[in-house]
């Protein structure tokens, strides 16, 4: 089924690139990668940075393993993020609006949009510590300054897809880069980075600190993400097409995430060749390891690369972050706005608190809303996670590219892995927010909170086995009676909605296709000033006298093709108004305009229609 353009995600750019139209073999096979460079710089974010600091400073190389095991697990979840979105067209904040009830989904989109200002925090943090590093400037300016990037992520988008995912891939390149060279500069133990492969818990603290690393390394903005942008690619839907599609795919996330774990691996690493060597074993903070880079590796270079690496970290990251924010709001609101207000939203919801914590507390304070970040994101990542292995897991719409029993089961493994330590993250956080109070009324409140993530955490694992079973239930059809023999009656009394607009043309003419000369057409138009909203039908403005004489106008001129008509001002709330006068005049049909909005008017003329359904007990005609 084909969507809409509102059913698209990310329609400015959808099936933009072709990779049937380029010539050559490879030039079509390259044609599918990007993507996953755009998802990749997600895991190798300013966020992810403190826990790999923090583990080679206390633990040297030992808990590389660690860090693959966490690349596999993600490796897995964003090949089935990738699959739901090219076999169903669809990214995972659209399936989870099919799939879930309404109140469900609203706490979806909320949890959604607190990953992504939280994930934008550290994008913003990171990019004010890499100025402040490298120039000097102070975080708070920093911070402002990271508004700017609004105009770069614009002409970005504007340039195409291709050119938004070069820049990113650009940036990837240079941090790779600065780590690289920073391991050249380190001269590491290669028989000793060997070894941390081999799974181990040297010490204490060190599942504290593997604990932290898997749930800082899958972002659920990423899953959202991924299965939105691979729909930028022009496809074929028959299965060869999109069998090949995935295969490509897959490729382009094992590539595109192993550069990641190199970069996760590099700062761990480097950690461990500088500091937990020379007897450092506390570094977590960014600005602290850039500190100590020069003295103790003996070159000024390297903490300039570091800087630089920051920098580039979260300017890539804060242009995809921004993406998902606006494939979350499409998915599940249906609603889209200007680009320009949405990443001026996103970035203030990041920035208004960092701002307010800088000027109250100082400094300091910039490694523990580092860590808040972090928090909120483990928080999330199970309503993306499990979502998604359910919409993948289902035969029905995903027919052939039903992911296979292994899979599943593997799936489920990781999710409850990551769910696990990422829920404990979040337990012992709220553990320590409740100790350092003594105020019942705020324990309550976030004893109350958790019970209700608890709840909304049960319902996305249990609804989706419960609607399927119904489903499957549902195979025998109860004995209907159907007779053909029935008189036709004509509409007497037909509504038409009208609001003066283009769309009424339609509407006019499909009132005179459903009736005939003996039908009664009553034109209704909703007044919208504010005295109208005010006074009602006693409002006497401008607009409400220049709308009564519009109706006229539209009655004047049906009257003329020999129709019976009149013109019935609404007033205040337009669902209501017009389903009131339907009812009052006797009406057997309502015909109603749909409108082809892009904006915020899409849904408010949306719930219209849907809301005056409900109202009447007539049928309803959408023209279009």
């Amino acid at each position: 089924m084909q969507n809409s353009d509102l059913d698209k995600s990310l329609s400015e750019v959808h099936g933009q690139v072709n990779p049937a139209g380029k010539n050559g073999k490879w030039k079509k096979i390259f044609a599918f990668f990007g993507p996953a460079y755009l998802v990749s710089v997600g895991y190798m974010d300013p966020g992810n940075w403190a826990t790999d600091l923090a583990g080679g400073s206390q633990f040297g190389y030992s808990l590389i393993w660690v860090l693959l095991m966490s690349n596999m697990m993600a490796l897995l979840l964003q090949s089935l993020s990738a699959r739901l979105g090219i076999v169903q067209g669809r990214d995972l904040a659209q399936c989870s609006r099919e799939m879930y009830p309404t109140s469900v989904n609203f706490v979806l989109y909320i949890l959604a949009e607190i990953a992504i200002a939280a994930c934008d925090l550290a994008e913003v943090l990171g990019m004010a510590i890499g100025l402040n590093l490298l120039f000097g400037l102070p975080l708070i300016w920093g911070v402002i300054i990271s508004l700017l990037d609004t105009i770069l992520l614009l002409y970005l988008q504007k340039l195409g897809m291709r050119k938004l995912e070069a820049f990113i891939i650009s940036l990837v390149a240079i941090i790779g880069g600065c780590f690289l060279a920073e391991m050249i500069f380190a001269r590491p133990d290669l028989g000793e980075v060997v070894k941390g492969f081999v799974p181990s818990l040297p010490g204490n603290g060190a599942l504290f600190i593997a604990i932290g690393i898997i749930g800082a390394t899958v972002m659920p903005h990423n899953l959202y993400l991924h299965s939105a942008l691979v729909q930028t690619r022009k496809i074929g839907r028959d299965d060869a097409s999109i069998k090949k599609a995935i295969r490509l795919n897959n490729f382009d996330s094992a590539i595109a995430l192993n550069l990641a774990f190199f970069v996760n691996s590099a700062i761990l690493i480097l950690a461990g060749a500088v500091f937990y060597t020379a007897g450092y074993h506390n570094v977590a903070s960014l600005q602290d390891a850039h500190k100590m880079l020069a003295p103790l590796l003996g070159s000024s270079v390297a903490p300039v690369l570091f800087a630089v690496a920051l920098i580039a970290a979260g300017q890539s990251s804060t242009i995809t972050g921004t993406l998902a924010g606006q494939i979350i709001m499409e998915g599940y609101l249906r609603l889209r706005i200007n680009p320009v207000v949405r990443r001026l939203l996103t970035r203030l919801l990041a920035i208004v608190p960092a701002v307010v914590v800088l000027l109250v507390a100082g400094d300091g304070m910039i490694d523990q809303m580092l860590i808040f970040s972090q928090v909120l994101l483990s928080m999330q990542l199970a309503f993306a996670v499990i979502p998604l292995i359910h919409f993948v897991s289902d035969r029905k719409k995903m027919g052939n590219f039903t992911i296979s029993p292994l899979t599943k089961l593997g799936a489920w493994v990781i999710a409850a892995i990551i769910v696990v330590l990422n829920l404990k993250l979040f337990l012992d956080s709220v553990a320590g927010w409740m100790g350092a109070t003594n105020q019942i009324w705020v324990k309550v409140i976030v004893v109350c909170f958790v019970a209700f993530i608890a709840i909304v955490l049960l319902v996305t694992i249990i609804y989706p086995f419960i609607v399927r079973r119904r489903e499957a239930n549902i195979n025998v059809h109860k004995n209907i009676a159907i007779t053909m023999n029935v008189p036709v009656k004509p509409f007497k009394h037909i509504a038409l909605a009208l609001d003066f607009g283009e769309n009424d043309q339609k509407v006019l003419q499909y009132g005179m296709q459903l009736g005939n000369k003996e039908a009664h057409f009553v034109l209704i138009h909703i007044v919208e000033s504010a005295s109208a909203r005010l006074m009602g039908s006693e409002a006497n403005d401008y607009e409400t006298r220049k709308d009564q004489t519009n109706l006229d106008i539209y009655g004047d001129m049906l009257q003329k093709e020999g129709y019976k008509a009149k013109g019935i001002l609404g007033y205040k709330n337009r669902a209501q108004e017009i389903a009131r006068i339907v009812k009052e005049q006797n009406c057997d049909l309502l015909i109603i305009g749909s409108h082809g909005h892009n904006t915020a008017k899409d849904l408010l003329y949306g719930e219209t229609i849907n809301t005056v359904r409900h109202l009447v007990k007539i049928p309803v005609f959408i023209a279009r």
